[in-house]
This record gives C-alpha cells, sequence and structure tokens, in this order.
C-alpha cells in the first residue's frame, strides 16, 4: 500500500515536472529571453522607438517562455511540419500573425504612414528625390552581397530589403520572395528601424564636417493645397502604369496622403493616424516578435542574414548622406548633407535623427522640414525598389 502511494506521488510530480516550462526549455529560449530584456530596456530606458520596439521585444519574450508556445501559438500533429497552415488548437498569437501572413498589415501601415505625413517639404524640393533614390543603394548592395555569401537570387532579393529601412515593405517582399525568411527578415527591419539613432549617428558625425553640419538652410516655400491633392494622385497613377508591383504599398500610401490633404474626410484621416496605425502597430509588433523563436532565430544563416540587413543600413545612411554632400558642393555650400541620411525609408525617424545631430553643432539650427523631403522620398523610394525586386523575381 505505501509503495502504491509512493508510486502515485512520484508520477504526480513528474506530471507537475514535466507540465512546467521549465522542463520545456532550451538554451537558445534562454538566450532569446535574454535578448528581450535587453531590447525592452532600450525601449523603455534609451527610448528607441518604443512603439516598434517593445512590442516586438514583449512578442519575442512571451514566445520563448518555455512550454508557452503551444498555448499562445497552437499545436502541431505530431511529424507535421510546423507552418503556420499546419497549427491546430489555434492560439492568440496565431490570429495576431494572420495579419502578417497574408500580408494584410503592411499596406494598412503605409495608410497610416500617409495620412500621418506632410508631403510638402518633398513638392517644394523635388530634387529631394535624388538622395531617397541614393539611400536605396543599400538595398541593391545587400542584394549582391546576399549573391556572393551563397544565398540564391530569389532569397538574396528578399533579404536586401532589409536596406530600405522600411518594415511593412520588408514583410510583403519577403512573404512573396522567401516566406521561410519572413520572421528573421521582419524582425531585422524592425529592430534595425528601432535603432537607428545608434545606426545612423555616428556615420553621420564621421562623413560631414563641423561646417557642413552649421549649414542653415532656407526655409522651404510655401506649397498650395492644388499641389498637395495633385501630387499622391498623380504619383500613384504614374506608378501605376509603370510599376504595378509597388502599388499595394505606394496606393495606400497615397490614399492615406490624399486623406489628411483633401479637407473633406477629416474622421477618415484621423482614424487612419491614430487608432488604425496604433492597433495595427500593436499586432504587428507582437506578431513580429513572436516568431523570434531561439532554435530558428539562433542559427548561422540568420545570423547571417542580421549582419547583410545592418550593413545594408549602414550603405544606405552613407548613399543619402554622399549624395547629398555633393549636391551641397554644387548648390554652393546651401543644402546641409545631415538632411541625405533621412533619404532612408524610416519616416519621421531618420528625419528627427538630421534634426537632433544638426542642433548638436547649432542649438538653432532646425532641418526636420528640410529632412522630411528626403525621408518621404525615401519611403516611395522603398516601395519603388520594392516593386522593382518584385517584377524581377517574385
Amino acid at each position: 500500500m505505501q509503495n502504491n502511494l509512493l508510486i502515485d506521488f512520484g508520477e504526480i510530480f513528474s506530471n507537475l515536472w514535466n507540465s512546467m516550462g521549465m522542463a520545456q526549455g532550451t538554451w537558445q529560449n534562454y538566450v532569446m529571453l535574454l535578448i528581450s530584456f535587453v531590447l525592452m530596456f532600450l525601449a523603455i530606458v534609451k527610448k528607441y522607438e518604443p512603439m516598434l520596439l517593445l512590442p516586438i521585444a514583449f512578442g519575442m519574450f512571451l514566445i520563448n517562455l518555455p512550454g508557452a508556445e503551444n498555448v499562445l501559438w497552437g499545436t502541431y500533429e505530431e511529424g507535421v511540419e510546423h507552418t503556420y497552415e499546419n497549427t491546430q488548437n489555434r492560439g492568440l498569437l496565431w490570429y495576431l500573425y494572420y495579419g502578417v501572413d497574408k500580408v494584410i498589415y503592411p499596406p494598412l501601415i503605409f495608410l497610416g504612414i500617409g495620412a500621418m505625413t506632410d508631403f510638402g517639404p518633398l513638392i517644394a524640393n523635388p530634387k529631394s528625390m535624388l538622395i531617397g533614390a541614393g539611400a536605396q543603394v543599400g538595398i541593391f548592395l545587400a542584394l549582391f552581397g546576399a549573391v556572393l555569401l551563397g544565398f540564391d537570387m530569389v532569397v538574396a532579393a528578399a533579404i536586401a530589403i532589409i536596406g530600405g529601412a522600411d518594415g511593412p515593405t520588408a514583410i510583403m517582399v519577403s512573404k512573396i520572395l522567401a516566406e521561410n525568411l519572413l520572421p528573421i527578415i521582419a524582425i531585422a527591419a524592425y529592430s534595425y528601424m528601432a535603432l537607428i539613432p545608434a545606426i545612423q549617428k555616428p556615420v553621420m558625425r564621421l562623413l560631414t564636417t563641423k561646417k557642413e553640419r552649421a549649414i542653415r538652410m532656407r526655409p522651404l516655400r510655401q506649397v498650395s493645397k492644388v499641389e498637395k491633392v495633385i501630387f499622391p494622385v498623380a504619383v500613384t497613377l504614374i506608378v501605376g502604369l509603370l510599376l504595378p508591383d509597388a502599388i499595394p504599398l505606394l496606393g495606400m500610401l497615397m490614399l492615406g496622403n490624399l486623406f489628411r490633404v483633401s479637407g473633406v474626410v477629416e474622421r477618415l484621416s484621423s482614424q487612419a493616424q491614430n487608432g488604425l496605425v496604433n492597433t495595427i502597430t500593436i499586432f504587428l509588433g507582437i506578431a513580429v516578435g513572436c516568431k523570434a523563436k531561439g532554435e530558428i532565430f539562433l542559427d548561422y544563416h540568420t545570423l547571417l542574414v542580421l549582419v547583410i540587413g545592418i550593413v545594408a543600413f549602414y550603405c544606405g545612411t552613407i548613399g543619402g548622406l554622399l549624395v547629398a554632400k555633393v549636391m551641397c558642393k554644387l548648390s554652393g555650400g546651401k543644402i546641409n548633407p545631415l538632411i541625405g541620411s533621412a533619404g532612408v525609408s524610416a519616416v519621421p525617424m531618420a528625419a528627427r535623427i538630421s534634426e537632433d545631430v544638426g542642433r548638436e553643432t547649432d542649438p538653432q539650427n532646425h532641418l526636420l522640414m528640410h529632412a522630411m523631403g528626403p525621408n518621404v522620398a525615401g519611403v516611395i523610394g522603398s516601395a519603388l525598389a520594392a516593386g522593382i525586386l518584385l517584377s524581377f523575381f517574385g
């Protein structure tokens, strides 16, 4: 009788232990938990784009809690490959990830970005498009770099889009060209976007002189409402005729901006730039973070993708700065080269960095509106680059 009782208690404790997360954890889980803590620290304490980084970091934290995956994501049949489609008894994260898997979130994010963004600085200074184009060099250098490192050309194209500094664009391109790398590419794109202050500022100081950083630019001309209304319609028409693959993102970007500038749909504009984009940002951040599982993330090829991505970010920043420096010389010193770093797509983060670095040299020098021109051009440029990659490799 006593032996049976001991056996029963032994089975109870064994079952209890096996049900605990601690019994199911791997070293990869714990490494990813530490990484999630670092990202949360950067978001909360350092304030590195917390609206992006905090939900990503917490999604990463949740999915790497040992034993939590089956509850949060769902279960799989024994012997069946773990894919989005094969998930059974679906959990909360499965439903949140639906918008990533079906490429619903990226166009909606672009709708909100369009509603929040003033295209006036770009319209007032069309030469900003040259800086935005120059900043896309990171994408194409990353493409060739990935091929040289042994990646297939189509997969390399998906990896290269990280250099556009645009999360929604990265999700859309990687979903179509290299779905298996979508979580890694999305995490890389959004994480590097959030870390733009740490990435860009040292390069900006290195490639510009104190004299260049102190250049004060003349105020931009006033842009009429007619110009602002015509611009999104004209851009959508031209791009749609030439590069239809870019329309899902660019079309939503321009529709959001048309909401903003038309003046007749203020409620739609307000919803797009507030409630809608905030909700989608939460869902997207958690969904992206929840794919950063230790056993997938801590892999040689994954780490190689992350390295290519950050190099592409640096190359994009350098490309924009160099174009702006050339424009500075040609204009006789009227253009501050710092606005070149804003040519990457991360709007308005990159434009704020141009303002911050400029004010380090001259506290009265305000570059934000001048930097918004290249920044908006970068958004359009990354969408066009995505369309080019999809038309070639999709």
